[in-house]
């Protein structure tokens, strides 16, 4: 039996390239849930990279302008549209949206959620839904370092970096974490060694630490700098990289730097050094939604697990009111906070 209730959402609308400040606050009228969909109340929705890059029209694929942003959410079933168990009802969730989240309620197909343990605060949940498993599926799925391995951490305070820092330590692999010199203590309490990505001999310095090269790069800047993530591996290494983050102020197309990474990795991997070179996208596989979904779901159990059991703190940087949602933005973009930006219902 489904239970069906019409609700005024409160949306955020990116309208076209513009600043933090340009965000615009809509509200609408939802229809009730139709077949196999859920209408979802937001707890905690995130401010990730994507949205950084997505307010400059730079993102990979992003739809055209305008749009809710909103890549990930975790809220409670608020009612249940025909054929989903209305048991959801009153439980709460988590999903990755890619674009929507920015909402105060969202309609989403029942099938796109992963369940969140009773009890766990929104924002803490929300905090590892795509870093977690993002860090998760890199370290384990893609470079599978072993115990007893090293790894370089670029960008070691931020929202995916904070979490891999503690899942590389978690598994008994020594982490060396690049950040600003202000978070350096941060990231040492994460348990990683911090090396300053603003000295201009940064790359020496991960060397005189790790003389004999590493097990593995996790590199979300792109740009130039890749070479130098590539030259750091030992034999038998692998360079993950997740992202063009070092392109995301240049005009001109969004696709571009990626193509241009795609190529660069893909020659490396021709080379016969043994070591290897991955794109990682959280969307790979997804063609097979049945898999990718039990994957997801798999992947973001154990992380919530880990976060549980107190051996994975989520970095929340602040928890800002949904309405507030560009100075939320503004807050990510300013290269200040250590973890993740959240939103938040109104007070």
């Amino acid at each position: 039996m489904s239970t069906s209730v019409a609700i005024r959402a409160t949306e955020i609308v990116l309208p076209g390239k513009v600043e933090p400040s340009g965000l615009e606050v809509r509200t609408r009228d939802l229809p009730a849930p139709d077949t196999g969909q859920v209408l979802l109340r937001m707890d905690a929705t995130g401010v990730s990279f994507a949205e950084q890059q997505m307010r400059r029209g730079k993102y990979y694929d992003q739809p055209p302008f305008p749009f809710v942003p909103g890549y990930d959410v975790v809220g409670t079933v608020i009612s249940t549209g025909p054929g989903v168990d209305a048991g959801m009802t009153g439980h709460r969730f988590a999903a990755v949206t890619k674009v929507g989240a920015w909402a105060s309620h969202l309609l989403i197909d029942a099938a796109e959620l992963m369940p969140v343990p009773d009890g766990m605060d929104a924002a803490t949940a929300e905090t590892v839904v795509v870093n977690g498993i993002t860090a998760w599926q890199m370290l384990h799925r893609t470079a599978k370092v072993r115990s007893g391995g090293t790894v370089v951490v670029l960008g070691a305070n931020g929202g995916v970096g904070s979490i891999l820092v503690q899942l590389a330590r978690h598994a008994g692999i020594t982490v060396i974490g690049t950040a600003s010199a202000r978070h350096h203590t941060s990231v040492r309490e994460l348990g990683a060694t911090p090396v300053d990505y603003r000295d201009p001999d940064m790359y020496d310095q991960i060397r005189k630490i790790a003389p004999d090269g590493v097990d593995a790069v996790f590199d979300h800047v792109g740009g130039p700098g890749v070479v130098e993530s590539w030259r750091l591996l030992r034999r038998g290494g692998t360079l993950v990289s997740y992202g063009t983050a070092a392109t995301k102020n240049e005009e001109g197309s969004s696709q571009l730097p990626v193509l241009k990474l795609f190529g660069q990795l893909s020659a490396w991997n021709s080379l016969p050094n043994g070591k290897s070179a991955h794109f990682y996208s959280f969307w790979a596989g997804r063609r097979c939604r049945t898999e990718f979904r039990r994957r997801l779901t798999e992947d973001l159990t154990e992380v919530l697990r880990l976060v549980a059991d107190g051996v994975l703190t989520p970095q929340i940087a602040a928890e800002i009111p949904l309405s507030d949602a560009a100075s939320a933005l503004a807050l990510a973009e300013s290269r200040t906070v250590i973890g993740k930006v959240v939103l938040v219902p109104e007070a």
